[in-house]
């Protein structure tokens, strides 16, 4: 007959007969005395599989830390083969600079729920996507979240739009810029420092769901070529132009910097690493975009390769990670 065992291995009469004991002699066991009779109870050659399977027990139920990407089309990859869908409406690539980072960054859990046109409130709310919608990116981090990295604030400015205002049917004097710096103000710059505390608020909103993460904020690709040349028609942009949407690029990015480094995150100028791979080495997507199969817009889109050249920086997440810092 199967006997129930109660504590330290007696069978339950056994338990109160003791018991009764110590409360009718007022003796109750020390600690030496109870570890003695533990010991004498638990025979040597049971002790350490004990120990051992213990230990194993604690680390199996350990959850797994994660690698969290969050983040816009810059992140999640659109037009690169090749796209999931989960929501298909994200534009999301398996070849995205996160997807090609994660074996590097060590940890066993990856999740990428980056979005084609987020913005940061999609960080903490439903993006309507088609088909869709993406849920709040911030459902990806918890407690466990090891490393994040991010891409944000580009939609924020009116990356879209600014693209399609600053298209020019011909390649003459400024119509970019002429839009947007009025009186002396510039909006785009109005709209970089406007954007400022909401990205501060996210990389807040980040350590405070994942509190032991690492997070990384990574800068956007270079757009158009970074010497302030055009390549009109291919970038329907004029030469008067692109040096002004270069150093708007560069304006945002330094912006990224300041609140990554004011809000405990590691910024990586992953601008640099792209420098070559602008939207006038496109003509894959550029031709397209002539067709009407993509909107001009999508002509923004980083090189593909510049995916491949981001991915380096998971060697630089990795041992960032590893070294402590």
């Amino acid at each position: 007959m199967e006997i129930e065992r109660g504590h330290a291995g007696l069978a339950p009469s056994e338990h109160w007969h003791e018991t009764s004991n110590m409360i009718t002699s007022g003796r109750w066991p020390t600690a030496r005395s109870r570890r003695a009779t533990l010991r004498a109870r638990v025979p040597k050659a049971l002790s350490i599989p004990l120990a051992v399977g213990f230990v194993v027990a604690l680390t199996a139920c350990a959850p797994p830390q994660s690698y969290v990407a969050l983040g816009d089309s810059y992140t999640a990859g659109p037009v690169i083969p090749v796209q999931l869908d989960d929501p298909a409406g994200c534009l999301r690539s398996d070849h995205n600079y996160p997807h090609l980072t994660a074996p590097d960054s060590g940890l066993p859990v990856f999740r990428d729920v980056s979005c084609s046109g987020a913005t940061t409130a999609d960080m903490t709310a439903p993006q309507d996507v088609t088909p869709g919608p993406n849920p709040p990116q911030f459902d990806a981090l918890d407690a466990n979240t090891a490393a994040v990295s991010l891409t944000i604030g580009g939609n924020d400015i009116g990356f879209v739009s600014i693209a399609e205002n600053c298209s020019s049917p011909v390649n003459s004097g400024t119509p970019c810029q002429d839009r947007y710096v009025v009186n002396g103000d510039d909006t785009i710059s109005d709209a970089i420092a406007e954007t400022a505390p909401k990205v501060a608020a996210v990389l807040q909103g980040i350590h405070a769901l994942s509190p032991r993460a690492k997070v990384f904020v990574l800068a956007y690709l270079d757009i158009l070529p970074d010497d302030g040349t055009g390549c009109y028609p291919q970038m329907p942009i004029t030469d008067g132009d692109a040096p002004y949407l270069r150093d708007k690029e560069k304006e945002l990015n330094a912006m990224l910097k300041t609140q990554a480094v004011a809000n405990g995150a590691i910024f990586l100028d992953t601008y640099k690493l792209s420098i070559g791979h602008d939207a006038c080495q496109l003509p894959v997507i550029e031709d397209l975009c002539q067709r009407r199969m993509l909107p001009m817009k999508w002509s923004w889109l980083p090189h593909p390769r510049s995916h491949k050249a981001i991915s380096l920086v998971g060697h630089a997440v990795a041992a960032l990670r590893l070294s402590g810092k």
